[in-house]
């Protein structure tokens, strides 16, 4: 359980981060009509689908570092 808490919290973060960096103009200077903006989208999706792939390279980067240090750890 504390495992998910803190693959939610990484995931929450990249999509906070995401955000931000991707639509920091929008952000800053009219932030209420770009979250309305989002439910109007064709794709409403699509942020959710972005964070999940960098979140997936990440995972992976994760896990190859993981077993290099298992490895590593064997001799």
């Amino acid at each position: 359980m504390i495992n998910l808490k803190k693959e939610s919290i990484i995931f929450l973060v990249l999509f906070i981060l995401t955000s931000f960096v991707f639509h920091y103009a929008s952000w800053l200077s009219h932030p209420v009509e770009h979250m309305n903006a989002l439910f109007s989208h064709s794709m409403p999706y699509h942020p959710l689908l972005y964070v999940f792939l960098i979140y997936l390279l990440i995972a992976i980067l994760r896990g190859f570092i993981l077993l290099i240090k298992k490895i590593i750890g064997k001799k």
